[in-house]
């Protein structure tokens, strides 16, 4: 099924015929430092089906990774977590360290953005693998070993056999991460989060990377959480996507509903800031003016208003995330509508040369186009680029 086909009754964000593996509902994460409350979550809700990919984008700061941490009890002592999350019906906010290391790898499991840092040097790859597979698992090593290969085959890792033996450091880049995908796997778990999974990889890599999840994902019905901020691979990859700020979700929907209907500035924003191979050269790049919230201090109202250039008063109230249209929710008191513009925040470039048109670039034809990158936004032409699987189905 091409991206654009794509129906609300395939992904919305309300019913769906898949079963739920995670609900997540008011998730809230707390630190204390140095006598202050920073509040790195705060009232995060979402489902996620079996075999479907939500993307979790949002700038730096903005809660992503903490989120999914808190799920992983990843955290240190120092955070506090409340609210619910419940995976395949197990509530997994407030469950012991030894409860959590039976969940972990067996039913939700990580990859994470620097494999170079998660994988241990002085262990072959092979024996890495093995030994995540005999940690859940009373098989002997050479079953284990045999399984091992299996899933470097699974991950498409060349020559696996001979990889097996070899180190972490002479492998390249996507080739580490894609060991590290063989032991998220290694349990088959149900849900498995990509944790800036690409960001450390050459846009080639990525995009192999991205068509290897997707791949498994729909051989293996696992659930996937992309963590990213790259719009770019959203657009392309996701079933939905939610997009965070000052720790909490301001608009959530399907990936086709959203690209074509965005109604928060922020993500509006968010688009408007991605380099353009149309901006005239030495053109200064498009920002978002302002910096994000402090987190131990959040205003009481819409945490985007000192940013947003459509703030007014009523923006002194927090408005609630809500399904204002069929499948779209979005947190926002002055959505922006078809034919608005936004004015270039402090900082960015003229309006004429930073604004996304909506209709040449998130429509083809009645299509989706996702935002331009690297890979889609001319420097590997068109012609020359392998579609990926959602768009070749």
């Amino acid at each position: 099924m091409k991206l654009a086909e794509r129906t609300d009754a395939d992904t919305t964000t309300g019913a769906d015929d898949r079963r739920v593996v995670l609900e997540v509902d008011d998730l809230r994460v707390t630190f204390s430092r140095a006598g202050r409350r920073i509040h790195a979550v705060n009232g995060l809700s979402y489902r996620l089906h079996a075999g479907r990919m939500l993307a979790i984008i949002g700038e730096s700061g903005s809660g992503k990774s903490v989120s999914v941490r808190a799920l992983m009890g990843l955290l240190p002592p120092s955070a506090f977590v409340a609210g619910s999350a419940r995976l395949a019906g197990t509530e997994l906010v407030g469950m012991s360290e030894k409860e959590m290391r039976r969940i972990r790898g067996d039913e939700i499991a990580m990859v994470f953005q620097d494999p170079a840092r998660s994988l241990n040097p002085t262990m072959s790859v092979g024996a890495q693998i093995t030994e995540a597979i005999r940690t859940k698992s009373t098989i002997d090593r050479k079953s284990a070993a045999a399984r091992a290969v299996e899933l470097l085959k699974l991950v498409r890792l060349p020559a696996a056999e001979r990889r097996f033996h070899e180190y972490p450091h002479q492998l390249s880049g996507g080739m580490r991460q894609r060991v590290m995908i063989a032991i998220a796997l290694a349990s088959n778990p149900k849900v498995l989060i990509a944790d800036e999974a690409t960001t450390a990889l050459d846009v080639t890599t990525q995009a192999q990377i991205m068509e290897l999840l997707v791949d498994l994902q729909d051989r293996l019905g696992t659930a996937v959480i992309m963590i990213s901020h790259d719009l770019g691979l959203a657009a392309s990859y996701a079933d939905e996507v939610l997009v965070m700020y000052g720790g909490r979700a301001v608009e959530y929907a399907a990936t086709d509903t959203l690209f074509r209907n965005v109604r928060m500035p922020y993500t509006k924003a968010l688009l408007g800031a991605i380099p353009q191979l149309t901006t005239p050269p030495h053109s200064m790049l498009t920002v978002i003016g302002g910096h994000p919230p402090d987190l131990s201090a959040l205003p009481p109202g819409c945490a985007f208003a000192p940013r947003c250039p459509r703030a007014t008063a009523r923006c002194a109230e927090r408005p609630p995330l809500d399904e204002h249209e069929p499948g779209h929710r979005y947190a926002c008191w002055h959505p922006v509508m078809p034919g608005d513009e936004l004015e270039t925040p402090a900082g960015g470039v003229p309006p004429e040369d930073s604004e996304l048109d909506d209709a040449e670039q998130l429509h083809t034809e009645g299509h989706v186009t996702p935002p331009p990158t690297l890979l889609t936004a001319g420097v590997i032409p068109s012609e020359d680029r392998v579609p990926t699987k959602r768009e070749q189905a």
